[in-house]
């Protein structure tokens, strides 16, 4: 695994006071929020694949997100997005698949066949587990939120070769877990649930992940998350 010095202070997000970085100069930039699970993704496969001096880390400040960002760099005005060989371009899926097909450093998606048909299957599902669970947050989550898991466990149990979707290390748990952490915050501080319990597989995955140093270092701060929980998620 390409390893990374956690202890770098990260840039502070760019807001609309901020200068825009010079546009197209040969520099591969990395348009992310510390907040956003999307964007996160991102971030992961980033640093993972060993590319912070290839990659340059632009936050932006979602609530005071700067005009230039819509206007000069990415019209659709979402993070993540990616500036490289003169284009930009977004969508965190998308761009997981970029960065691995185009950059050096360890591959994250299998050539086995039927690994990677299972990764595309499940990686087409990520959205819906999504919306079922944070939707299982305005009602009775334990009981709304099971069959999302359920499927997680049971998606685990597909290959043996390894504690992770595919077996090995992949786009596929880097997708999930961004969501997954959020969901973990919420339902232990607010309802006081563990999601992995009598799910064995699916808590052997979030304790692995939650190991690797590059992954921990994108996490969101809890209190952080659980703040935006009760404006938004609760409105």
């Amino acid at each position: 695994m390409a390893s990374a010095d956690v202890s770098k202070v990260l840039p502070k997000p760019l807001d609309s006071s901020s200068p825009q970085p010079l546009h197209f100069d040969g520099t591969t930039r990395l348009y992310t929020s510390y907040s956003c699970p999307y964007a996160q993704r991102v971030w992961i496969i980033r640093d993972y694949k060993g590319l912070q001096e290839k990659i340059e880390l632009v936050p932006l400040n979602l609530q005071d997100r700067p005009a230039w960002y819509k206007e000069k760099v990415y019209p659709v005005n979402k993070v993540p997005a990616l500036e490289h060989n003169g284009k930009v371009i977004g969508e965190s899926i998308d761009l997981l698949k970029y960065i691995d097909s185009n950059f050096e450093g360890p591959k994250l998606f299998p050539e086995n066949p039927a690994k990677k048909e299972f990764g595309e299957e499940l990686l087409s599902y990520t959205d819906k587990i999504n919306k079922d669970v944070f939707t299982a947050f305005r009602g009775d989550p334990v009981k709304e939120s099971a069959a999302s898991f359920d499927f997680l466990e049971k998606a685990l149990h597909k290959f043996e070769d390894g504690p992770f979707f595919l077996g090995q290390l992949s786009l596929v748990d880097i997708a999930y877990i961004t969501f997954v952490e959020r969901f973990d915050i919420v339902l232990k501080n607010a309802f006081n649930y563990d999601f992995t319990s009598g799910r064995p597989k699916l808590a052997v995955w979030f304790e692995e992940l939650n190991k690797i140093d590059v992954y921990k270092q994108t996490k969101i701060d809890p209190k952080e998350f659980l703040e935006f929980y009760e404006k938004k998620l609760k409105a």
